[in-house]
């Protein structure tokens, strides 16, 4: 069974906590389709679940009543 990554605790973070991490996935999915443009990544499915650690940690940030 493969070994799943540290889950990060979105509900736990305060919104300072989750602006760092949306601002650090934004920049990691940037750096991914470029590195996938120029070169086929080998795991491409990694741009996927930036993504919806994006999607998750913005839902975090309106559920606490926070804009983006």
């Amino acid at each position: 069974m493969a070994k799943k990554k540290e889950e990060i605790k979105f509900s736990e973070l305060t919104t300072d906590e989750l602006r760092v991490k949306l601002r650090e996935n934004q920049e990691k999915l940037f750096q991914l389709k470029f590195q996938n443009t120029t070169a086929p990544l080998k795991n491409p499915r990694e741009i996927r679940t930036t993504r919806r650690t994006i999607a998750r940690a913005l839902t975090f940030l309106r559920q606490k009543g926070v804009s983006a």
